[in-house]
This record gives structure tokens, sequence and C-alpha cells, in this order.
């Protein structure tokens, strides 16, 4: 699913059972069945505290926030020695079942910014920006029961859209593929796994010409424009325009 251009494949939409109500599998599972399939690394995308989370919301602000950091220590401490990168980033739900994948955050991001998940997307954006991170929309045309389809996508707050998750239905990722082209937004592909035995492992995930050893790096990456993504089996440019 690489090239000789691009040969560092990452996921970039997972969820792990400490963190995400909807979740199966430990970090530990999860980073151990992407090492297997050969991916070079992955970013953790917990569901936040909007969305389907599975950290108590009446926790004091940094035991929460806390919680989300620990699938990412855990694994991060699991892959010493196996040349795997592991990376920290949330899913974050900002009102009627809409979520922005968020990259080149860390901790001391969420525990300087109390209570950011009530903020609306542009104040988030803002403050996501500010920091050096990346938003790029997960799956923008779900249409789930819990996603208020009359709601669109917000793009003059996002660096990016998830122009194929796994888990979408061909058409819904055929239209994030139609507003990227009508934005000039670029691209990124996910799992959206829930379990170490998903199908989107092995399907999905942005492929680099250099490894992304940390959360900064990663962005550095995507704002260069310069990787692949796995579209339907295939890697294909990540511009649409």
């Amino acid at each position: 699913m690489t090239d000789e251009k691009y040969p560092y494949l990452y996921e970039t939409h997972c969820h792990t059972c400490w963190c995400s109500g909807c979740g199966v599998s430990t970090p530990y599972e999860m980073a151990g069945a992407y090492y297997e399939a050969g991916y070079a690394g992955m970013v953790f995308t917990d569901h936040f505290l909007l969305g389907n989370t599975a950290v108590p919301r009446d926790w004091p602000w940094d035991r929460k926030v806390k919680r989300y950091y620990e699938p990412y220590l855990a694994a991060k401490e699991w892959a010493k020695g196996r040349d795997f990168d592991v990376l920290f980033g949330i899913e974050h739900n900002y009102g009627h079942g809409k979520e922005v994948l968020t990259y080149g955050i860390d901790l001391e991001f969420l525990l300087r910014n109390p209570d950011i998940h009530l903020l609306p997307l542009s104040e988030y954006s803002r403050l996501v920006h500010e920091w050096g991170g990346f938003l790029s929309m997960a799956h923008p045309f779900r249409d789930r029961d819990y996603i208020d389809m009359s709601v669109g996508p917000e793009p003059q707050y996002l660096d990016a859209l998830e122009v194929y998750n796994y888990h979408n239905y061909p058409e819904e990722n055929r239209q994030a593929a139609e507003l990227a082209r009508e934005t000039g937004l670029p691209g990124t592909s996910g799992g959206d796994v829930h379990i170490y035995t998903d199908g989107g492992i092995n399907n999905s995930g942005i492929a680099l010409p250099r490894r992304a050893r940390t959360g900064d790096e990663l962005v550095e990456i995507l704002r260069s424009r310069d990787y692949r993504i796995v579209y339907d089996g295939r890697l294909i440019d990540c511009n649409f325009s």
C-alpha cells in the first residue's frame, strides 16, 4: 500500500476501549495490530468529551484530559525498541454529531484550555491553530441517526477533509472527495478502527515520504501536502482540486 517515494504508512483515525465508549481493544492491542500489519505508526484519536467517550464527564478537567493521554503513553511505552511511531490526537465532537480529527496537540494544550470541548468550531479551530495543530473533518458526509445532516461542514475552519473512511458508504466518501475538490482542501484517509481485528487495518491511512516521530512532524508533512492517501484500496494524491 506504499511506494518508493512514500514508504511510511500511518493510521490517522483509531479508537481504544480506554477512552472511547465504542472502543473494544486496548492501546496495546491496537498498536500491535498496526505494527504487525507493517505500518510505520499511528495516531490515537479517541472520542473527546462531547462524543462517545468512556471518560467520566464529572471528573475534574485535569483528570479527564490526563486519562485521554494514557492510551498514547501506554502504546508509546509498548513501542520502545520496535521502530513504531505512536502519536496523540483526539476526535472532537463540536455539535450535531459533527467531528474533527485533531493532530499536533498534546496534554499541555488540553490542560491549558479547560472546557475547550464546549467552544464552537470557530474558537476551537483558532486555539488548535495557535498551538500549531491541524484539523481534518472526520467522515464529513456520514449519514447516521446520531448526526444532524442539516448541518453541513464548515471548511473555513479546517485544514483537511477525511475523504476516505473505511467504515463509510462509498457515496459518503465520494461526497467528501467532491467537497475537497470544491474547497481546495487536501484529503486524509482513516480506518476509524475500534477493534484490533478491524478490516480498516491495511485498507486505510496516509503514506508519508519520511517518518513522523512527533505530532509536530506529522503536521509539517500534512501542511506540505507531500503525502499520499489510501483510497478504496489504492494509493492516490492527497490533492483533489
